[in-house]
């Protein structure tokens, strides 16, 4: 992406950071060189080319200066460029010809899924994790862990039964949801440590990882915090050691006192990594950081509590504490999703 401005005055190769804020919300940062005295390019990555996409408004602070862009069209744009690299890379720049025109298979794999008709698209049961964290009954998950469900979403603590769950709101940039339960389900919810975790701290993982094959109780993990940022530098993010699978995604991420310090989302994925790097990555983990979800939960206007991380407990005794708020989510998804989730 680059960035032009006459109130830019750089010399040629100079480095800068690039704030940019989408929908007035997401923020990351870029790091650019200058092509010349009023413009400079940085290089998007996969995260932040996908917030790029989704948004309709971003404001980029570069060198001081604020520019604002509206990016109602973006998404369309950003497929016929991809569509421009693939058949770049396929035949040669000279038999390019128009790539603004997809075909069929390439429209068809742009659009956003669809809700197919009833009885023909349900594969089966999707499941994730959640935790409570309000008295009212509110639940935090990933997004995607809800994403392509069909009818209800439900949700149970181990060994009690399912309840249907209101889905409250989405932030897909983040890759949070927030679901709502009958408030009374609840014996607990979980404290969301008030500072923040360092590198090297201990942290314990608890989901509901492969649900059906392994066990129906849920399972914990234990590692450390890795690093305070993610893939890429992403700093909503941290990378931690705690082994996790899918199933995982949405669970919380506790500190040796209990508290929430993150809520688990992804895995590396080792055959990806393997292919670009010749090497098989070994517990390299990714939890979204208690920042993010605060700013989320205040933006719902949800009533969470937040703790001082004090003492430290047993594994045994973090799990069964957890006991009481950590539930696995499920509902029936769509060919379209599972497809996707692959």
């Amino acid at each position: 992406m680059s960035f032009a401005s006459p109130a830019f005055h750089f010399n040629k190769g100079d480095s800068l950071p690039i704030d940019v804020t989408f929908d007035g919300q997401v923020q990351a940062r870029l790091y650019a060189t200058a092509n010349s005295a009023v413009m400079v390019t940085a290089i998007m990555p996969p995260n932040v080319t996908r917030m790029f996409q989704k948004a309709s408004l971003m404001v980029a602070v570069a060198g001081g200066a604020p520019l604002q862009f509206n990016l109602t069209s973006t998404g369309s744009l950003i497929t016929v460029l991809a569509n421009c690299v693939a058949k770049v890379k396929a035949e040669g720049l000279n038999s390019a010809g128009d790539f603004s025109k997809l075909t069929p298979k390439q429209a068809v794999a742009n659009s956003p899924p669809t809700a197919a008709p009833s009885g023909k698209a349900a594969t089966g049961t999707q499941t994730g994790t959640g935790f409570v964290i309000s008295n009212v009954g509110h639940i935090v998950t990933n997004a995607h862990v809800i994403e392509g469900c069909t009818g209800d979403v439900h949700g149970n603590l181990t060994g009690e039964a399912a309840m249907s769950l209101r889905v409250v709101s989405n932030d897909h940039a983040n890759d949070l949801a927030l679901l709502q339960g009958p408030a009374t389900s609840f014996k607990d919810f979980a404290r969301i440590r008030d500072r923040s975790i360092r590198s090297g701290d201990s942290v314990v993982a608890i989901g509901y990882p492969f649900h059906g094959l392994l066990t129906s109780d849920f399972t914990v993990t234990t590692g450390i915090v890795s690093s305070l940022s993610g893939l890429l530098n992403d700093t909503r993010y941290l990378q931690i050691s705690a082994a996790v699978q899918p199933g995982n995604s949405g669970g919380p991420l506790l500190d040796t006192s209990g508290s929430i310090v993150g809520m688990v989302a992804a895995k590396l994925n080792a055959v990806k990594f393997a292919r670009a790097t010749g090497n098989i990555p070994e517990n390299i983990d990714f939890a979204i950081k208690t920042g993010t979800i605060r700013d989320f939960l205040d933006n719902s206007v949800v009533p969470y509590q937040t703790t001082e991380s004090k003492g430290e407990l047993k594994t045994a005794e973090i799990a069964g504490n957890a006991r009481n708020y950590t539930l696995l989510i499920s509902c029936t998804a769509t060919e379209q999703a599972e497809a996707k989730k692959r």
